[in-house]
């Protein structure tokens, strides 16, 4: 019976799939990279082709040449809301979905709604399009990308607030990158193409600058290319029936070392499109009542990260870490195991060296990697 119920399931999902909108993301290195101006010429080529094509919600920065692609094409009227006193405005879910077009553009995928909203991000209402089973064409700049957040900062030395996990993007069907040279890009600004006059030189002593730009649009062709190899590798798998890679991130209650192993987990899972885990194991040292309130805090935040990032959570107790580890492992069919770089002291060394020899030495008869992230 139980058997019967799972397949009814399987299917239901098969048939809930293959009725969910087809969804297609510009990604920019930037803003003024002309992501919103290449949705709106896609926009206006589909209607020109009798594609019923609506926005949904564009920001078109005050830029004459986007905003001249808005004529003729049907746009949702936005929501007014009052928020903390002003009047803002906000893209209508319900009403897109009531329209039921047979795309809708939808602009600035990691924007966060306001309070109120039926989703706290928009790229959670586009999501929910799709589920309606309406196409969607939206945009996002590099920065935004949850696992590549150390990278972006210590790029540009800000830490970007607004970001949409990795599985977002791993969902989309096309995946295209927006293009431009760090020559162009500058041009561009200085000419008033992005931002407005006095927000220039600010932009072009901060965030604009050439190595940035450069190091930024590495970023972006590599996340583009591989997004495209996922695809290709998810497709050959389908074909071959390959054993499929899955990761296991083991992390402590060390913040920063923590959120970086599950940033870089996540990319190598989304990589190969494979599932992945994140193992904490507690012993009697970090027990309830004896781990200090930082790192409480700092491992409760780590969890949201992981699942945010597509992770499922394993929380043990355990004195012995690497039998944890290699329990788990087994019964996960786990292919990789994810660690941290240690920074020990020489005292550290000599109290966990046997431990870590101990993972190598079990991990060595079985046929499970080891990474170790820096």
């Amino acid at each position: 019976m139980k058997d019967t119920k799972k397949s009814a399931e399987e299917f239901l999902n098969l048939i809930k799939k293959s009725r969910r909108g087809k969804f297609k993301v510009y990604i920019g290195m930037s803003a003024g990279v002309g992501k919103t101006y290449r949705m709106l010429q896609e926009a206006q080529s589909l209607q020109s082709s009798g594609v019923d094509i609506n926005i949904g919600f564009i920001e078109t920065h005050g830029r004459k040449e986007t905003h001249e692609l808005l004529e003729g094409l049907p746009v949702v009227p936005v929501r007014k809301l009052f928020y903390k006193g002003k009047e803002l405005e906000e893209m209508d879910l319900a009403a897109i979905i009531h329209l039921r077009p047979e795309i809708v553009v939808v602009d600035e995928l990691a924007h966060t709604n306001i309070e109120g909203s039926k989703n706290n991000k928009r790229w959670q209402d586009v999501m929910d399009i799709l589920d309606a089973g309406i196409n969607v064409i939206s945009a996002v700049n590099i920065q935004h990308i949850e696992s590549l957040n150390d990278d972006v900062k210590n790029i540009t030395g800000i830490e970007v607030k607004e970001r949409i996990p990795d599985a977002v993007i791993a969902q989309a069907d096309e995946v295209v990158n927006i293009d431009l040279t760090a020559d162009e890009l500058i041009a561009r600004l200085k000419d008033g193409k992005i931002y407005r006059p006095e927000k220039i030189e600010i932009a072009l002593r901060n965030f604009f600058q050439p190595e940035h730009i450069l190091q930024l649009r590495e970023l972006a062709l590599k996340e583009v290319a591989s997004q495209v190899e996922r695809k290709v590798e998810t497709e050959v798998i389908k074909v071959t029936n390959l054993q499929r890679e899955r990761f296991m991130a083991c992390i402590s209650s060390n913040e920063r070392t923590a959120k970086v192993v599950i940033r870089k987990t996540s990319r190598l899972a989304n990589y190969y499109n494979s599932q992945w885990y994140v193992l904490y194991v507690q012993t009697q040292k970090e027990g309830v009542d004896k781990i200090a309130l930082d790192k409480q805090r700092y491992l409760i935040n780590n969890f949201k990260l992981a699942t945010e990032l597509g992770a499922q959570i394993i929380k043990m107790e355990n004195n012995n870490i690497v039998k944890s580890i290699l329990q788990q492992a087994e019964e996960r069919k786990i292919s990789t195991i994810c660690i941290g770089k240690p920074h020990f002291s020489i005292l550290k060394i000599i109290l966990a060296t046997n431990v870590f020899n101990e993972l190598l030495r079990k991990l060595t008869s079985s046929n499970i990697d080891l990474v170790i992230l820096s």
